[in-house]
């Protein structure tokens, strides 16, 4: 089989999420490039771990030094019997199973200039500043892009020379803007006006060409021209004095433009270097560690290793020898001298986290390199979280932190013995088994997470694993494919970390109302933390406010293409991940969507909502008349859509019931003519391409684009394409076979007499979103007339319809290929630009672009909080909320919102606190509680969607309540009992305080 990923078609069912964030063509320039990959300690794999997934041609190792215990902190690819063998001829099987497209080589024999030139990217790790200006001499000369890079303790850097023109072709990858045009000037700087509703989004600089425009034509098609913003509705766009006068219409397209970047070879760039800022709150911290990490470099090169852990000596050596730099630089720095020491008192320190962040910003950085995708890191970066050092690192001595021949060496290091016996010893809960579940569990297994007499780690997923997953979930193989991903995970990790074996509980089960037995009280109140790995906001609310309630830390994060942002949740100390939302999503227009499509994204929706109508809401509705026998009933009760939902049963049960291939061709053949012709020409019956509105517009301007109806034609590919899909979709529906031969179908379709159209007066069409067309109304004699054409549900005992799940990501089972087809139509009826399969699959599917280089960095992020955790720190200024975004690349970080604190009396209270009243109380005994002891008279009580008591409740009813237990109470009125793993009640209420005042 060739693996090279140029001669081959990119894998899509494999690389389908990350296509979303790279393209096509960036991913090609991927696949033509060979990466070099120097130093295989824990940093080295994890970047080869993430290209290899990416998708690059070829990968090769370069590290034959001698496994040892202490690279057990964070090379996950090496086991204790590998000790003593190659580096890199153990790693290189391993990682070659990730991607079958990757071939993974060892480099034979010493590394000569020679041989570098076989690699379009080369990569040092652990290697002495002297080779590195060696080697970064000749790739600048020859144009090889490098970038080096190491982990020191709680600090990473890296330094990118991608040559002296280096070409970005796309600096941010977000979608061009483009919008509709109201207006544009004839002046010698032509203003171009945009519909009220819809903002440019463009900046100044930037370039647009235009298409569609009416009167001033020469703008259509022109070559790119350059933007003035004036306005979020307006832009300048040069001199326009020449051309026609504007009359309507017209969509603008932000066209990008290539970028080019001059780098400085590393002796110029060591000198004179720029920086990136990781943390703008430390701003003054890049130009001491620029400095700091050359001076651990003579250091090593003096000593021929690093600094001791927390050696005093070595410390001050370390500051001298920054210093004397310091004083040899034109520009000079001010050193913190607490800064440069804690650099060397961890220097031999091996963090996973720290290796997670910088890996996946340095994978990033060579798929940049390979694809002139994204802006590349210009030149230096440095990164530090110094503030995960537990409170009482100060006093942590040589003696704590020196090595125990253990796999967690480099940790210890850093935080000492006694802190390793806390990592171990935790309980946390993982909530998510996919892309951020798979980084979590590597990072924890190499943490030792969990992995004490007292520690565990529960992880819980329901979901199995599909073709997808396995470009970014990198604890998967294809032979997992079909297997549970929570127990596929804990196992792929016990071989990383043997310690784990036993240790980490994998669940099936989801998080939410439904398994609150499962996760009873006992089992949250048993956790210390709790981290989120879920890619749907309405899960990650529910498993906060159970974090809320048992008042446990939560740990958040999420990642989209690029971008990525971890939250933290302490309690008594911040916001909860509910406190605050993101606006809701823009929804379309009914009205749009039916009837005034402007864009390709209107076209998609109103075909996955044909794609429901058509293939899945009937055969549900059959099935249920068939086997509920109150459906008739129930459905009368619905009023509104009860014709509609009648009639689609008899449609599907009497009227059009297939009983062939055939008869599905032909109303299919039927469906393409109702929906892409009768239909257009009943909306251009009602409001004719002249009409104009009551205040003499237009009626056909703006948004509102006129369509035409589509002629059937079997020799049109797009028109055939939809026969094929709804024809054998309705196959499915009746557990028909279906067919795909297009002669045989070209020939059914010849045969097929379609009924001709006549547009009809009376037929209301809504306008406006707001506007309420009232139809026909329904009689209840027709209604009966419908029901008595339906067979009887025990004439057709046993038999059901299949309904059509929609499922995005299998290439055969017809379901994209419908929603393209149907959508393209409209975009024809309508004059709109269509859509390629890519990116309908993408929208119709809601799929979320995802890439294992933002995962990576996002986990270690998140991982990094997580050592503050379980250090126990009490201070909100010790915690960073983070967001990324690598395409730029930016970096924010930023203290978590405190708790919002609410006032009674003179008490305060947050989200944290509530009253805990032990005991099974009756409602009197509890109103009582509330006057005696905290002087609040309660006025309304419930418990969940059950109304307990009101202050208006009248009489015996009131009296008859305030005499029974608060759990009777509950049950009587809920109509249903309490659940026996049930050990407490959650109970709201209003109150008035002291002065008879509402309490919020």
């Amino acid at each position: 089989m060739e693996l090279d990923n140029t001669e081959n078609e990119i894998d899509e069912g494999l690389y389908s999420r990350q296509l979303y964030v790279l393209g096509h063509e960036a991913m090609k320039r991927m696949g033509s490039s060979n990466i070099l990959i120097i130093g295989l300690k824990g940093l080295g794999v994890e970047i080869a771990k993430n290209i290899v997934l990416a998708g690059v041609k070829s990968v090769t190792l370069c590290d034959p030094e001698p496994v040892k215990i202490s690279d057990l902190s964070t090379q996950f690819f090496l086991r204790e019997e590998d000790i003593g063998k190659p580096r890199d001829a153990v790693t290189s099987p391993r990682l070659a199973e990730l991607n079958q497209y990757v071939p993974v080589h060892v480099l034979e024999g010493e590394l000569t200039n020679d041989k570098i030139k076989n690699y379009q990217v080369v990569v040092l790790t652990e290697t002495p500043l002297k080779k590195q200006l060696e080697i970064n001499d000749f790739t600048h000369a020859n144009g090889i892009h490098f970038i080096s890079t190491d982990v020191r303790g709680l600090f990473g850097m890296m330094f990118n020379d991608l040559g002296e023109n280096f070409v970005i072709h796309d600096t941010t990858g977000e979608e061009p803007s483009s919008g509709m045009i109201a207006a544009i000037s004839k002046e010698a700087d032509g203003v171009v006006t945009c519909l009220d509703d819809t903002r440019h989004g463009l900046e100044d600089g930037e370039y647009v060409t235009f298409s569609e425009i009416k009167g001033m034509d020469e703008l259509n098609g022109c070559e790119p021209r350059k933007v003035n913003v004036l306005g979020p509705y307006t832009f300048s766009i040069g001199d326009t004095s020449n051309f026609g006068e504007y009359i309507s219409g017209g969509v603008f397209a932000q066209v990008k433009q290539p970028k080019t970047i001059h780098f400085k070879p590393l002796r110029e760039a060591l000198n004179k270097p720029e920086f990136v800022i990781s943390d703008f709150g430390k701003w003054d911290r890049p130009g001491q560690l620029h400095l700091g990490f050359q001076a651990l470099n003579a250091f090593s090169e003096n000593h021929g290793s690093l600094p001791r852990p927390y050696n005093e000596l070595d410390a001050e050596e370390v500051l001298r020898i920054t210093k004397e730099l310091n004083d040899q630089n034109e520009e000079k720095v001010d050193i913190n001298d607490k800064l440069i020491k804690q650099l060397a008192y961890g220097a031999r320190g091996d963090l996973s986290p720290i290796v997670a962040v910088i890996g996946g910003l340095i994978a990033q950085e060579i798929l940049k390199a390979c694809s002139g995708k994204f802006h590349p890191v210009n030149q230096y970066f440095y990164f530090d979280s110094l503030e995960s050092l537990p409170d009482n690192a100060v006093s942590l001595t040589e003696e704590d932190c020196s090595p125990i021949n253990s796999r967690y060496d480099g940790q210890i290091a850093v935080f000492g013995k006694d802190f390793q016996e806390k990592i171990a010893n935790f309980r946390e809960f993982l909530v998510g088994a996919g892309a951020i579940g798979c980084e979590m569990l590597k990072n924890w297994a190499m943490m030792g997470l969990g992995t004490g007499p007292r520690g565990v780690i529960h992880v819980t997923d329901m979901d199995t694993i599909e073709k997808s997953n396995l470009n970014r979930q990198f604890l998967f193989r294809p032979a997992d494919v079909g297997k549970l991903k929570s127990e596929c995970a804990a196992s792929a990790i016990s071989v990383m970390n043997p310690h784990t074996i036993g240790k980490v509980i994998a669940h099936q089960d989801r998080v939410g109302v439904e398994t609150e037995n499962v996760y009873s009280d006992d089992f949250f109140e048993a956790l210390d933390g709790v981290t989120n790995a879920l890619d749907n906001v309405e899960a990650r609310k529910y498993v906060d406010r159970r974090c809320v309630y048992f008042r446990k830390p939560l740990l958040e994060s999420g990642t989209l293409g690029t971008k990525g942002n971890t939250q933290v949740v302490i309690p008594y100390l911040t916001e909860s991940y509910s406190s605050s939302q993101d606006p809701p999503e823009k929804s379309i227009p009914i009205c749009t969507l039916k009837n005034f499509p402007n864009i390709i994204e209107h076209t998609i929706q109103w075909s996955r909502d044909v794609f429901e109508g058509l293939f899945k809401m009937p055969a549900d509705n059959v099935n249920l008349y068939l086997s509920q026998p109150d459906f008739i009933e129930a459905t009368l009760k619905q009023g509104g859509n009860a014709k509609e939902i009648l009639e689609g049963i008899k449609s599907y049960l009497v009227t059009n019931k297939p009983l062939g291939f055939d008869q599905c061709v032909e109303w299919a053949r039927l469906k393409f003519e109702e929906h892409f012709n009768n239909n257009i020409q009943q909306l251009l019956f009602n409001f004719p391409k002249d009409s104009v509105t009551s205040s003499g517009t237009k009626f056909w301007s703006g948004p509102k684009r006129a369509p035409d109806p589509l002629i059937f034609d079997f020799n049109d590919n797009a028109h055939l394409e939809f026969i094929v899909a709804a024809a054998n979709l309705h196959a499915f529906n009746y557990g028909l076979k279906g067919n795909q031969d297009i002669a045989y179908i070209k020939n059914v379709l010849n045969n097929i007499q379609v009924p001709e159209f006549k547009p009809k007066s009376g037929i209301k069409i809504q306008v406006q979103e707001n506007e309420n067309v009232q139809q026909a109304t329904v009689g209840e004699d027709e209604l009966q007339e419908i029901i008595k054409s339906l067979p009887e549900p025990s004439s057709l005992s046993g038999y059901r319809l299949n309904p059509v799940e929609f499922e995005k990501d299998d290439d055969t089972n017809f379901h994209i290929d419908f929603i393209m087809a149907a959508s393209n139509l409209r975009a024809i009826n309508y004059g709109i630009q269509p859509a390629d399969r890519h990116k309908t699959k993408l929208i119709a599917g809601k799929i979320i672009p995802a890439i294992a280089t933002t995962t990576a960095l996002v986990t270690g992020l998140v991982c990094l909080e997580l050592y503050k955790i379980i250090a126990g720190k009490k201070k909100l200024e010790d915690y960073r909320n983070g967001f990324v975004n690598l395409a730029l690349p930016f970096f924010g970080f930023s203290e978590p919102i405190a708790m919002p604190k609410h006032k009674y009396h003179d008490k305060e209270w947050s989200l944290w606190d509530r009253f805990d009243i032990t005991g099974d109380l009756t409602l009197q005994e509890f109103l009582n509680y509330f006057a005696t002891e905290h002087e609040l008279e309660v006025t309304m009580l419930s418990c969940g969607v059950t109304m307990l008591y009101a202050f208006f409740l009248q009489g015996k009813k009131k009296e008859e309540r305030k005499n029974m237990r608060l759990s009777q109470l509950v049950e009587s009125i809920s109509k249903k009992p309490i659940p026996p793993h049930v050990k407490a009640l959650t109970l709201e209420m209003c109150v008035n305080d002291r002065d008879g005042e509402d309490v919020e």
